[in-house]
């Protein structure tokens, strides 16, 4: 028996992802570079489904931290057109 998938009425025999990684950034927190980061993503690739967090890390300075870094692997479906 083979995965189905209902999207908008059409019925897909299976499911393929594409993955891209990003690197994102924000002087807030965490929380606000992978909200940032999957902002921008969002502005030039379609159909995003998930994100991944690869690593976190910060920049210091004195001591104190300045910047709130992350790795990301955004998911998106490939889009296929349908055979005539």
């Amino acid at each position: 028996m083979s995965p189905e998938t209902k999207t908008e009425g059409l019925v897909h025999a299976h499911r393929t992802a594409k993955v891209v990684e990003i690197v994102a950034s924000s002087t807030k927190s965490f929380e606000d570079a992978i909200e940032k980061g999957l902002e921008d993503a969002s502005k030039t690739t379609r159909g995003i489904t998930g994100c991944h967090v690869e690593n976190m890390s910060v920049k210091c300075d004195e001591g104190r931290i300045v910047e709130y870094r992350v790795d990301l692997k955004v998911a998106f479906g490939i889009e296929r057109t349908p055979k005539l």
